[in-house]
């Protein structure tokens, strides 16, 4: 494996141990307040401060012209991460965190699957063949492993 590639995987891998830390903790935040979609919202409140603060310490001031030529839909990042965030604060307690995490990477899966099968989002095309899709089926099994264990 090329060295290069090591740091963006393992801070992948460090990112999902956040997703799975980030269910129970938003999940106790929609118990407190009755609501998941209230967790959601102070969740993404956090992360906005995190974020903002990292940014401003940071040079990267770009123009707000770089923005003017974008599709409408790349502003649309932020509501997916939201309604993931207020489902998920809503199903852990119902269904467990592995259940939860292993029906996210199952979705994920075949959205990514989908999504660079037609080169879609600026993607570069990358056609579906039998090893991807004996992937996501393998996948799609340890979802219904983890889910009847």
């Amino acid at each position: 494996m090329n060295p290069a590639n090591m740091l963006p995987l393992l801070l992948v891998f460090v990112a999902g141990w956040m997703v799975a830390i980030q269910a129970p903790t938003n999940a106790m935040l929609g118990r407190a307040g009755g609501s998941p979609v209230l967790a959601a919202l102070i969740s993404f409140a956090v992360g906005t401060a995190a974020l903002l603060t990292v940014w401003l310490a940071t040079e990267s001031r770009p123009s707000t012209s770089t923005f003017g030529s974008l599709p409408w839909y790349a502003w649309l990042g932020g509501l997916y991460g939201a309604i993931y965030v207020a489902v998920a604060a809503y199903a852990a307690p119902r269904i467990g965190i592995a259940t939860l995490i292993t029906v996210v990477i199952a979705g994920q899966i075949v959205m990514a699957l989908w999504l660079d099968h037609i080169g879609a989002l600026g993607l570069a095309r990358e056609p579906l063949n039998a090893g991807k899709i004996l992937g996501a089926a393998l996948v799609l099994a340890g979802v219904i492993l983890v889910r009847r264990s």
